[in-house]
């Protein structure tokens, strides 16, 4: 009964916001589901399932808790070091024009991140850059552009005297990097994605997806790029086949287009 209770659950869920849970893995997400019904007081998943279509609140905090909202800026900063000193540069000289995505943004750190980059580089007036996630509580917290001290931490010196105002205990983004990014509401697994990004980053988010969707997301991605663009995954997330995508290695994390 309880196995029953939760595929209808998935059922209900896809047909209500068209989200599949069934392409994450299951025991995570049944998992996380489970604790958030219980501390919530909900008996079953049909009848926390009512609720949520009656709550706003309880919706999005089912998709905080389905999406794992946890970013910081310049998460794992090794990665962000090569991205700013070798693939954004050499974008650069190619073109001012860089069509750029954050996919799965959560909070908005690593868009905001990207964008404080592209502005040093002196290209970000020029440039596009899009951010997309499929919860649009996070999508609202990233367009406040509010932050504690903890999502701050590995910001260089430069950077947060630059772009961020110190408020008490949070810091505000400089309003010139929130005018710079186009925020969206964003299904990676079901929605048509646009074409010609030189880069596109998308990180700690597959590691929650199952093989099959994995294999259906890196191929649209590829897809999404132009010739010689650049996918950025997390650390937890190398791909082990790139060339079957049309990918190559370009450097650890790293994969660009063939």
């Amino acid at each position: 009964m309880e196995d029953q209770d939760f595929l209808g659950f998935i059922k209900k869920v896809k047909d209500y916001t068209s989200i599949d849970l069934a392409l994450y893995k299951e025991a995570q997400m049944k998992r996380r589901l489970t604790t958030l019904r219980m501390k919530k007081g909900y008996d079953t998943f049909a009848s926390f399932f009512t609720a949520m279509t009656k709550d706003q609140a309880l919706f999005y905090e089912f998709l905080d808790r389905m999406t794992i909202n946890v970013s910081e800026f310049w998460r794992n900063p090794n990665r962000w070091e090569v991205l700013e000193q070798r693939f954004l540069p050499e974008m650069a000289k190619r073109t001012r024009r860089l069509k750029c995505w954050s996919a799965a943004c959560s909070t908005g750190e690593e868009p905001y991140t990207l964008s404080m980059i592209l502005a040093e580089l002196g290209v970000l007036g020029e440039s596009s850059v899009t951010a997309t996630d499929i919860d649009e509580g996070a999508l609202e917290k990233a367009k406040q552009g509010v932050y504690s001290d903890r999502s701050i931490r590995d910001v260089p010196a430069k950077y947060l005297q630059k772009y961020y105002t110190q408020d008490k205990m949070t810091y505000k983004i400089a309003d010139s990097l929130k005018r710079s990014i186009r925020f969206q509401k964003g299904n990676l697994l079901t929605d048509r994605f646009e074409t010609g990004y030189d880069l596109i980053i998308c990180r700690n988010v597959m590691i929650y997806f199952t093989e099959e969707a994995k294999h259906l997301l890196y191929q649209k991605f590829a897809d999404a790029l132009r010739p010689g663009g650049i996918l950025f995954v997390g650390s937890t997330e190398q791909i082990f086949n790139p060339g079957q995508y049309g990918m190559e290695s370009a450097e650890t994390f790293f994969y660009r287009k063939i």
